[in-house]
């Protein structure tokens, strides 16, 4: 069984506790605005051509975006960097695109990773099939979930799907024990007014429970911006800034309420 996966981070410590590899899984159900990982949309490969520049000459150069990884490679990977993981309680996160676009390899690799003693997390949209999300629970230490938006027609305007398996998901999720961050894009005029971050607060404040572990704020940014060119996809974020860390710090204050903890960032 092989998964297509589009890039593979060693020595990432944003996407979970320590020191993880971070396997980026190819194929997403949702076009996010502010995606900043657009070739990880598309389910299949995709050939590019970047230009690299020498002086005043410039030299296309292909390039092939995914690439097929068994299960054993994935662990000929971690085993690299196990060293890492023990000395800081790290382990293997998968991410994307959406790792729930590929149930089947997802749950091999989860399984054997287990079995070799890595700690385990999944960063996921939540928009997946509730047997999938039941499947994986058992081999998934730790889940990374997105929540972009409350209102269920805003949610469809800038994402493409509905909310509403994510946020039974997520109810399911955090109702089966396993530990969970949650995480909030904060996109200046898209979803940072007062009665969305409200509505979300209210719903993490009736979820509140010891392995609901944290809150993560992610600010917006557009380093993802130069890629949508190369993947012949729109850019629909021009005109948007970043959020203030002033403003990043009132949020955190507002979130705070819920009694879970908050952090700036992943």
């Amino acid at each position: 069984m092989q998964g297509l996966i589009f890039n593979v981070k060693r020595y990432s410590i944003h996407d979970g506790p320590g020191i993880r590899v971070t396997f980026f899984m190819k194929g997403c159900p949702l076009s996010c605005w502010w995606c900043h990982n657009p070739e990880g949309i598309s389910p299949v490969s995709e050939d590019i051509v970047n230009l690299r520049r020498i002086g005043d000459n410039e030299f296309p150069q292909k390039e092939t975006v995914g690439k097929y990884y068994s299960v054993k490679e994935i662990l000929e990977i971690l085993q690299k960097d196990r060293i890492f993981f023990q000395q800081s309680e790290g382990g293997v996160t998968f991410s994307g695109g959406e790792p729930m676009m590929q149930p089947d390899f997802l749950l091999e690799t989860l399984k054997s990773c287990k079995a070799e003693g890595y700690h385990t997390a999944v960063d996921t949209s939540g928009y997946a099939s509730l047997d999938n999300f039941h499947a994986i629970i058992p081999y998934t230490d730790l889940f990374l979930f997105d929540l972009k938006h409350l209102d269920a027609y805003r949610h469809i305007e800038y994402t493409g799907v509905s909310n509403i398996s994510i946020l039974d998901n997520l109810r399911m999720i955090v109702k089966s024990g396993k530990d969970i961050m949650v995480r909030i894009p904060v996109i200046p005029g898209k979803n940072d007014d007062d009665e969305n971050l409200t509505a979300v607060r209210e719903l993490l404040r009736s979820l509140k429970s010891d392995n609901l572990r944290k809150i993560n704020l992610l600010p917006f940014h557009k380093t993802g911006k130069s890629k949508y060119n190369k993947f012949n996809l729109p850019y629909r974020m021009n005109g948007t800034e970043q959020p203030s860390q002033e403003r990043m710090k009132e949020l955190k204050k507002f979130f705070a309420e819920t009694g879970i903890k908050v952090k700036i960032g992943g």
